[in-house]
């Protein structure tokens, strides 16, 4: 017991009458990486959330460094050394890379004034650590997702923690910089630093976790060292079924194109981009933070238009320079940041359905006919198995739901390109499967699949060509089927 940092006994938490946590009893040792394993909805984030004061149990024990909380508030849990990475990053969208990872240090320290200078210095010397060089001056809201990530890592590693609580830390991540928080959590816990890490990912399970402790339904199931696990067996424990995943392989691809793209350019961001998708097959475009990748996936919807190059769809030449034409064009596009860009979170699941199609669905009064909009969005509800009713707002969905929510509002509007950033980003491995399934299923229903991701096995079983891109540019195309883990990871993290 001296050695644990962190005990659970015993732990139940209900909201509104349902039990979400029932009878949890869990150990976290010092210098210690425990994966907390399960399905979105499972109790994952409730366990979090009670262990850094943001909720009070019902009914157990919890000790931190030896101390009993019959209740602990967010500043307790800090002064203990608990620090959590939270999915949604709880950043200032207002304020600057250095002020964002130096107020927290300045707050934690009680300084009556902020410093500029010394927080720039605690923001350099945190993203160091990292490995990553981020301009330290420019607003969070203008970085990408991915970016946000890596400061919000930042800012948790640069106090004096005990315990780091890492709530899915990958999920903007390249593998390039999975590899780098890999080294820094080796690192921590060689310092005697616990981390708890939440992860969907069973390659990263498996690749920093000491222990795994999975819960289902708010209960424990299994907690065992990870070396006791293979990857069947924990998708088994998380889901309650078996998950399998197959290699894709295109049954009949159409003979011409039906998306070209030639000579693409965007100033900084990419050059002399070129390639081609038909029917029955899908194309991944991969590679590091700052390759260009995301920037191409925007640009091909209009949301930067093309400064050189040329798009071809069925062999006829097109112009997408906003994003009106490119729905015109039936492109379709699924962001890899479905909070901010994908889902309308205060609108109801009916609303968000057939928020494309909108205005096909108005009479000749220019008035949304009601009856066939409840109709449209009830069929692709049924279709994509959305577990919730339609007159539920976004906000209360599971991330899984929340995808299907995102991928249903575009297949709406009948697409012959469908691009799709980082489609399984932050949802669980049953959601995960599914989604994979419902790509496999589009692709053979004639529309052109784009699939951008970092995430090697998903590339591998769900695409049967892949594309690297390095600085901007194509450094690396072959079939997968002529790749593994390995020598795909390399051709993604060498530099050109």
């Amino acid at each position: 017991m001296e050695n644990n940092v962190i005990e659970l006994r015993d732990i139940c938490k209900s909201f509104y009458g349902v039990q979400v946590l029932k009878n949890i009893n869990l150990d976290l040792k010092v210098g210690e990486a425990l994966c907390i394993a399960g399905e979105n909805g499972s109790g994952k984030s409730t366990m979090i959330k009670i262990i850094s004061g943001a909720y009070d149990y019902d009914y157990g024990m919890l000790k931190i460094n030896g101390k009993e909380f019959p209740s602990i508030t967010p500043s307790q849990s800090i002064a203990e050394g608990i620090q959590v990475i939270y999915q949604d990053f709880s950043l200032f969208p207002n304020l600057t890379v250095a002020e964002n990872i130096g107020l927290s240090y300045h707050l934690l320290e009680n300084k009556k004034a902020y410093n500029a200078k010394s927080s720039r210095e605690i923001a350099r010397e945190s993203l160091n650590r990292i490995g990553v060089d981020l301009d330290l001056d420019r607003l969070v809201e203008d970085i990408p997702v991915a970016q946000k990530q890596i400061v919000a890592i930042a800012r948790a590693i640069m106090q004096d923690a005990k315990v780091v609580i890492m709530d899915e830390p990958t999920t903007a991540l390249t593998q390039n910089e999975i590899y780098r928080l890999y080294d820094i959590i080796n690192n921590l816990k060689a310092s005697g630093v616990s981390i708890i890490f939440v992860s969907h990912k069973l390659d990263e399970i498996f690749a920093v976790c000491d222990r795994v402790y999975v819960i289902r339904n708010g209960k424990e199931v299994a907690n065992y060292p990870v070396d006791q696990f293979e990857r069947g067996k924990l998708s088994y424990y998380m889901t309650g079924a078996e998950i399998y995943e197959e290699a894709f392989v295109p049954e009949e691809l159409s003979e011409e194109p039906v998306f070209e793209v030639r000579g693409y350019s965007n100033r900084n961001n990419f050059k002399d981009i070129s390639f081609k998708i038909h029917h029955g097959e899908i194309l991944c475009i991969t590679g590091r933070l700052g390759s260009g990748r995301g920037e191409l996936a925007k640009t091909l919807f209009g949301v930067s238009p093309a400064t050189e190059g040329e798009m071809f769809i069925h062999g006829k030449p097109v112009r997408v320079r906003n994003v009106s034409e490119a729905i015109k064009h039936k492109i379709a596009y699924i962001p890899d940041d479905r909070l901010a860009e994908g889902i309308f979170l205060r609108a109801s699941i009916k609303d968000n359905l057939v928020a494309v199609i909108l205005d096909n669905l108005k009479n000749k009064l220019g008035l949304v006919n009601e009856k066939v909009k409840a109709k449209s969005a009830a069929e692709w509800q049924e279709r994509l198995a959305i577990k919730a009713t339609l007159g539920a707002p976004g906000q209360s969905l599971s991330g899984g739901n929340q995808q299907r929510v995102v991928l249903g509002k575009w297949l709406a509007s009948n697409p012959e390109v469908l691009i799709l950033n980082c489609p399984t980003m932050g949802v669980d491995v049953k959601s995960k499967s599914e989604i994979h399934e419902l790509i496999r299923e589009m692709a053979a229903h004639d529309i052109a699949i784009l699939l951008i991701s970092d995430d090697i096995g998903e590339i591998l079983n769900n695409s049967n060509r892949v594309i690297v891109m390095n600085d901007g540019r194509i450094s690396f195309e072959a079939e997968t089927e002529t790749l593994d883990y390995d020598s795909l990871s390399e051709k993604i993290t060498e530099i050109l």
